[in-house]
């Protein structure tokens, strides 16, 4: 992703010396989804953008349609747990129910512990025109680059002859599974996964317990870097995708054998598994690819119309439990941006990345410039309209930071945000301006809010608060990366040689792959973070420090952004917050390293070199 983004001015200041208002931003002009019963509370209260919005009759959560069937994990010995996951046109918004009053569904797609379906949110499905005043001459928001290809695909070699993909795949407790490549003339195969830390996680678990097959041991290795097709992460994110397709409502002359023949001609198979006394099947194909055009084709088939054909999970899938945690807080960050925009009155949903207006702010298509009628932007009628147009740039996830101290730096900046993992910083001192884009637009609006309302100091000066240029749909690469535990910080464990627990040196050795905004080494438990100012060049690093001879034999892997933990001030508004309260702050000075000590002491992140 991109780490330049261009801004408006902040509200503010003023656009000329002769002290004339600033341009606003200028609101969407698309209509929102219509009010539920308290709209006319919710717009008098939104006047004074103090006041809690008044809630619908039956709780907030009243009016969001009810969660498709969520689907339990692959069991080897129960396939009654293999529920399918609902393979809808969109994602369907879901109020999660151990959380009362929210009034939308949660970011990234995962399942938190607990069973809470989440996915990522954007309140539209197209973002906000680009018709916003340039900052300073800043350039329009540069085109979004292609992900970088990471190690995800593992060689598996020595294979026995006789060896099948079934015996093979039962190995693998690693997952999901992208696609399985077989070579039998060269006694191999190569198992792509659909992201890097869970091939990471299968390579160093198997290099260490020398997987072997029909007794013959088995080499490991790496395969080419690659990025997942787009098609493939769509889907996943969309539709919960896998490479299992369940089948339902069989008839009761349906064989395994028969299942395989039939289905055969759409790809090669791993395994067919039929559950008799539930009538239902479960065929895992060799890619998500092939399960995807099995799920698009066989309903329209007459001999299969009566079906029900859906997604499954894949029975490779596991998440190591250092990746569990750092999962855990990117969602615990998203769900809490949510729970305080919903709080506040926004509307929330699921992000579309199928958008009827493809080329729009995406870096590829024209960028249309605002009418006039556009900058107020608060059509007749608009549950809005008392709003100030600043305070609802719903989907925006750049926030701008104006008036800083000349001695700030990047990590005092990082230091004062918080409420949302960050998916870039771009600093400029020399104009004494930032702009910090979130992964979340939720967390952007949350964070933007409660900063103009309470204010941010940094180095005894109040910052400017304001909206940067609207920074377009999360990517469905990066989101696939996020919602597998992907941040700015990396986390370097099992540090032996005390060389390398220099700060200066781990900085030098990893500002190739960006810039870095701290290093900070903990000695006495032999490890150091490292947090970028991207997130992409924390996926670079994770990649690069696999053939770095000082790193090969650390354990290397995401860390926690200390952005997405909870501000202190947010523990007292009478937020429904998923979980126990934020815990305190000791300070603003030393937030960032206390932080990262704390995150320390608990067990480390999954290793992935």
């Amino acid at each position: 992703m991109s780490g330049d983004q261009s801004a408006t001015r902040a509200p503010h200041e003023p656009s000329s010396p002769s002290g004339a208002p600033a341009h606003r931003s200028p609101a969407d002009t698309r209509q929102p989804p219509a009010p539920h019963d308290g709209g006319a509370a919710l717009s008098e209260s939104l006047h004074t953008l103090h006041l809690r919005p008044e809630e619908p009759e039956g709780g907030p959560g009243a009016s969001a349609p009810s969660p498709g069937a969520q689907h339990a994990p692959y069991a080897a010995a129960g396939f009654a747990s293999m529920m399918p996951v609902q393979a809808t046109p969109g994602a369907i918004p879901v109020s999660p129910p151990m959380v009362p009053g929210w009034g939308a569904s949660m970011p990234y797609m995962m399942p938190l512990p607990g069973g809470i379906p989440v996915g990522f949110v954007q309140p539209f499905n197209t973002p906000h025109p680009q018709g916003l005043p340039d900052y300073g001459g800043l350039p329009p928001r540069m085109p979004v680059p292609p992900m970088v290809p990471i190690g995800r695909t593992v060689y598996v070699g020595n294979l026995p002859a006789e060896a099948t993909v079934d015996e093979l795949l039962s190995l693998v407790k690693f997952g999901p599974i992208e696609s399985v490549r077989l070579l039998p003339e060269k006694n191999c195969a190569f198992i792509s996964f659909l992201n890097a830390q869970v091939a990471a996680a299968f390579h160093a678990d198997s290099s260490v317990r020398h997987i072997s097959l029909h007794g013959q041991e088995l080499k490991i290795g790496w395969g080419k870097p690659s990025v997942p097709p787009p098609a493939v992460v769509m889907a996943v994110q969309q539709h919960q995708a896998s490479r299992n397709v369940y089948i339902g409502q069989l008839d009761e002359d349906t064989t395994e054998q028969s299942l395989r023949e039939d289905l055969s001609r759409f790809g090669p198979i791993d395994q067919v598994k039929i559950v008799r006394d539930q009538a239902i099947a479960f065929v895992h194909f060799l890619s998500i690819q092939t399960a995807m055009k099995v799920v698009a084709v066989l309903p329209t088939e007459p001999k299969w119309s009566g079906k029900r054909v859906n997604y499954g999970k894949d029975r490779c899938a596991y998440v190591p439990k250092g990746q569990q945690q750092i999962q855990a807080h990117n969602h615990q960050a998203a769900a809490m941006g949510l729970a305080a925009a919903t709080w506040l009155g926004y509307p929330t949903g699921y992000m579309n990345y199928g958008s009827n207006n493809p080329g729009l702010f995406d870096g590829h298509g024209p960028q249309r410039r605002a009418s006039a009628d556009e900058y107020d932007g608060r059509a007749p009628n608009h549950p809005f309209n008392n709003v100030e147009p600043q305070f609802h740039q719903f989907g925006n996830r750049t926030v701008y930071l104006g008036n800083l101290h000349p001695d700030t730096t990047a990590e005092d900046i990082c230091n004062h945000v918080r409420g949302g993992i960050l998916q870039n910083i771009r600093y400029m001192p020399d104009r004494h301006i930032a702009f910090v884009t979130f992964i979340d637009a939720n967390a952007a609006l949350a964070f933007f809010h409660m900063a103009s309302l309470s204010g941010v100091t940094i180095h005894n000066r109040r910052l400017k608060i304001g909206w940067g240029k609207p920074s377009g749909a999360l990517s469905p690469a990066m989101a696939l990366a996020v919602q597998s535990g992907a941040s700015r910080n990396v986390y370097l464990g099992n540090i032996d040689d005390p060389e390398l627990m220099n700060e200066d040196k781990i900085r030098a050795d990893l500002a190739e792959y960006g810039e870095l905004e701290m290093v900070n080494a903990l000695r006495e438990r032999n490890c150091a973070f490292a947090n970028f100012l991207n997130i992409q060049s924390a996926i670079k690093c994770i990649e690069g420090l696999k053939y770095h001879k000082d790193y090969q034999s650390m354990k290397i892997s995401f860390g926690k952004d200390r952005c997405g933990n909870p501000p202190r001030f947010l523990g007292k508004l009478p937020i429904p917050w998923p979980g126990a309260l934020p815990r305190p702050e000791s300070s603003a000075g030393d937030t960032s390293r206390t932080e990262q000590s704390a995150d320390a002491e608990g067990e480390p992140a999954s290793p992935i070199a």
